[in-house]
């Protein structure tokens, strides 16, 4: 223990030098080459993996700094990571990371000159908004969750509808990734203020929803297509209730990259009734669907777009291929775009499908322009892999549980077969040791604190890192540690019934989240105004990432204990105008409080104990 804690304080202390001197962790050059820059005085071997390169050695100085230069590179967005004595981490300087259910990367982005790159944030561009929902899903029995884009003009128009384009991300992706990774916020954004696309409406579903039950039913096949019931169910009627949305099939598109992809055309084969776009990046789906395949003049006179993209060096390309070739013989048309440049299966493929297919969605004269311009697929060349069991074994080991809830208390794994030492560290407790299995697993069971929140992350032979297996990640500044939260405190989601939910929306140029409790249809009251300060490694995001500050808010208001309200992690103000008379605001800071746990704790009793709100003297108002 004594050897824990001088390593964990030399660690702290490094990290703290590292923020002092506000050294970058990557830096771009002009000729296209990142130097990648790590600090580890306590590691014996460290690599740089890079989607560009692939994996190379990092040299270390006497100060126990490791680098390495890599590229050139086209400028892009690129996953990456640090592979620390054969274990992966994320860089802990960087802000950006890649959501998902397993691996843990960050993300380098290469700058593109004066904005060039459909996927760059553009300053003089009217940008929409993101939102962030739940959803009580009857066909699931469980709270889901979504992502919501809304173009610049939904918050000025209040009269205009808008179709929607439902839009799924890849295996062990989580809903954000379209978003975070994607980017295809502002690619829209982009093309909207050059006149190249449709104004709309995009949805960004979980793709793999059965993961949100508490527990797996004994027999997973007997809940049939999990995702499509819950998209076609639940998901759908949520939003035509909750948005100004056009609900019918010439003004619903619906596409996905990998495992969303497949989930895309599987749906929206079956379902042409609801759907007339279809777009495939990087995927293909089955090739038996009755009623579509054998009847291909019903099937083309339903389509106004049937979309599919794929990289040639992509893992999937020859079932991918086969699938294209199977609809050319069948007659159904389709429109097929090809990549050799993109390192195969990969999110630059992703954003560069978004650019292409992102105008012709709901313009029946681009798309048919499209379509009747589509080619066959390429023939075959024989040394096509195709898509097995065995190589989706591979790329997808079964995962190790972590961390699972259990009566006795919360199990903590992770897979280090060459570490020494691994410890759990959490908010609340000293490191604790954890212990070796013969398959290179170690684990740790934590019997207090079943029912908090807390961040919590692993030390591996003095190294840092969040849990591989939880797709919970702290969205803090620096090192992202992953947050335990058991299915049946309260205040998760997961042990919501059908109650209403408010949304939950991040505004980047001010840096801030915003909270709006669920309205009553027909009602108005006047809400409460709470401002939540982040900590000092907090981000706009802790304090409902960590904080549950909206699933607080929405069991409170179902339970009858608060009524309407607005929560902010930013400024309060009212679009740059004095506060009016009268008008109060509660505040909670997050730095007075040590743990997450006390802080949800603190902002429970806060909204428990708020007053309802009198209308303010607002002068500026019409009278």
């Amino acid at each position: 223990m004594k050897k824990l804690f001088i390593t964990c304080l030399l660690t702290a202390i490094a990290s703290i030098a590292c923020h002092a001197q506000a050294q970058p962790s990557t830096v771009c050059h002009d000729d296209g080459t990142v130097t990648f820059y790590y600090q580890n005085d306590s590691a014996r071997e460290v690599l740089v993996d890079v989607q560009f390169a692939g994996r190379h050695k990092m040299t270390r100085d006497d100060s126990g700094r490791w680098t390495a230069t890599l590229g050139p590179a086209a400028p892009d967005m690129y996953p990456y990571c640090f592979v620390v004595d054969g274990v992966s981490i994320m860089d802990p300087l960087c802000d950006q990371y890649f959501p998902n259910e397993g691996f843990k990367n960050s993300l380098l982005e290469i700058p593109s000159r004066g904005g060039s790159l459909l996927h760059d944030i553009r300053p003089d561009v009217p940008h929409g908004s993101v939102q962030y929902i739940h959803y009580y899903s009857k066909s699931l029995g469980a709270t889901n969750q979504a992502v919501v884009y809304l173009p610049p003009s939904y918050m000025t128009d209040f009269q205009k509808k808008y179709p929607v384009f439902y839009l799924i991300s890849g295996t062990t992706d989580t809903e954000e990734v379209y978003y975070k990774v994607g980017r295809v916020n502002y690619i829209l954004d982009n093309l909207l203020a050059e006149k190249k696309a449709k104004e709309m409406i995009i949805v960004l579903p979980y793709g793999n929803p059965m993961k949100l039950l508490p527990k797996m039913p004994d027999n997973p096949m007997a809940m049939g297509d999990v995702f499509g019931n819950d998209l076609v169910g639940d998901l759908m009627p949520y939003i035509e209730k909750n948005y100004r949305t056009i609900n019918n099939r010439d003004h619903r598109a619906i596409g996905g990259f990998s495992r969303g992809g497949n989930q895309a055309l599987s749906c929206g084969l079956r379902h042409l009734d609801l759907f007339s776009y279809l777009c495939s990046y990087s995927s293909f789906t089955s090739t038996d669907i009755p009623g579509v395949y054998d009847n291909a003049a019903d099937t083309n006179k339903k389509l106004h777009l049937f979309w599919l993209g794929i990289g040639t060096d992509d893992f999937l390309y020859g079932t991918g291929r086969d699938y294209m070739e199977f609809l050319d013989k069948k007659g159904i048309r389709s429109v097929k775009e090809f990549t050799s440049d993109k390192y195969g299966h990969t999110w630059m493929n992703a954003k560069y499908f978004l650019g292409k297919t992102l105008p012709l969605l709901f313009n029946k004269k681009a798309s048919e322009e499209a379509m009747k311009n589509g080619q066959p697929a390429p023939a075959a060349k024989g040394d096509e892999k195709p898509f097995t069991p065995e190589v989706m074994a591979r790329l997808f080991p079964k995962p190790i549980v972590s961390p699972e809830y259990t009566p006795q208390g919360t199990i903590f794994r992770m897979k280090a077969p060459e570490a020494h030492e691994v410890y759990l560290e959490t908010e609340m407790t000293p490191p604790m040791a954890m212990t070796c299995d013969s398959t290179g697993v170690w684990s740790v069971m934590l019997s207090d604190f079943i029912f908090d929140t807390y961040e919590y992350c692993f030390n591996v032979d003095g190294t840092r890192m969040a849990d591989p297996q939880n797709m919970y990640l702290s969205p803090s500044k620096g090192l992202k540690r992953s947050i335990a939260e058991s299915p049946a405190s309260p205040f998760s989601y997961a042990s919501m019934k059908d109650i209403q939910h408010g949304t939950v929306s991040y505004d980047l140029n001010q840096g801030a989240g915003w909270y709006f409790s669920p309205m009553k249809e027909g009602a108005f009251a006047m809400p409460n105004m709470v401002r939540l300060v982040p900590g000092s490694d907090d981000t706009m995001e802790s304090w409902f990432t960590v904080g549950g500050a909206a699933a607080i808010a929405d069991r409170l208001i179902a339970d009858g204990k608060l009524g309407a309200v607005v929560i902010t992690t930013g400024d309060v103000n009212f679009g740059g105008m004095p506060m009016p008379q009268g008008f109060e605001v509660a505040e909670l800071r997050a730095d007075d409080y040590k743990t997450w746990g006390q802080r949800r704790r603190a902002l429970f009793r806060l909204l428990t104990h708020l007053k309802p709100p009198k209308m303010p003297d607002m002068p500026f108002m019409p009278q």
